[in-house]
Formats: C-alpha cells, sequence, structure tokens
C-alpha cells in the first residue's frame, strides 16, 4: 500500500502552543488519532485571529475544507504540549492547501504532519470565489 507524503514547506507563517488534553488520549494512553484535526483546527482559527479573519469571513468569502491528510510520526501524551506551525501552499485561482507540523515542545520530536485543502466560497452566490490577494499576500511575505 502506498503511504501518504505530506512535503514540509522550508517556512512557517505562523505558530501556536497547544497542551495535550486528558480528552484528546485513547485506550492506547496516548494522542488518538482522530484528535488531530481538531488540535490543527484549533491552530488554524488562532493563525486566520491574528489577522483579525474567521473561517466565514476572509475579504468577505468563507473557507470549505476539501479534502484532508494526517502522517503520524510518533507518540503524544497526556500534559505533552505540541507545537504547531502552519503553512499555506499549493495555491490555485479558487483554492490552497494548509501544511501543518506538530512537534513536542519539550523534544522537538515531530509527531504528525497534516495537509487540508480549502476552497473559497461565496455563501451569498452559492459558488466558489477566488482566493483573495490579500489572504494570498501573507503567504508571498
Amino acid at each position: 500500500m502506498a503511504r501518504i507524503k505530506i512535503n514540509l514547506p522550508e517556512k512557517f507563517e505562523y505558530s501556536t502552543e497547544i497542551p495535550v488534553r486528558i480528552s484528546d488520549i485513547n485506550f492506547a494512553n496516548h494522542l488518538g488519532h482522530e484528535k488531530i484535526l481538531p488540535l490543527i483546527h484549533e491552530a488554524r482559527v488562532r493563525f486566520l485571529n491574528e489577522y483579525s479573519y474567521v473561517e466565514l469571513d476572509i475579504e468577505g468569502y468563507g473557507l470549505i475544507m476539501a479534502d484532508s491528510a494526517i502522517v503520524y510520526k510518533s507518540e503524544a501524551f497526556y500534559g505533552d504540549t505540541l507545537k504547531i506551525e502552519i503553512a499555506g501552499n499549493d495555491f490555485s485561482k479558487y483554492g490552497f492547501d494548509f501544511v501543518y507540523k506538530l512537534t513536542n515542545k519539550e523534544t522537538d520530536e515531530e509527531v504528525a504532519r497534516a495537509k487540508t485543502g480549502f476552497i473559497f466560497f461565496d455563501y451569498e452566490k452559492r459558488k466558489k470565489a477566488e482566493v483573495p490577494r490579500k489572504f494570498r499576500a501573507i503567504f508571498d511575505e
């Protein structure tokens, strides 16, 4: 079976830290695989807030997640703090990918990497919208 590969960019535009909560732990006493998406969602919301954006209003348009992928690298445990770095790449006319790198803050060991693909959407017209230039410029700096 072919494995998913997520290539990391050379630089990340944003970084935040999120502790692993007891509710993130599974029966094997480590971070559950299904908890990565909520963690990167929280990191993404924090990133957007830095630019006074919310997922439903980025220069007048919303985001719709088109796909996601996660590659697990190592365990994380209750009480660990995850450093989550975010970059934007693979821009097209209507969308782009967020790429995430999750590392253990204390050990610097990579825990996971993820990618979420997004399309910009005009909720009033109920159709996809072009990536706003001002948003794209964040990643071109």
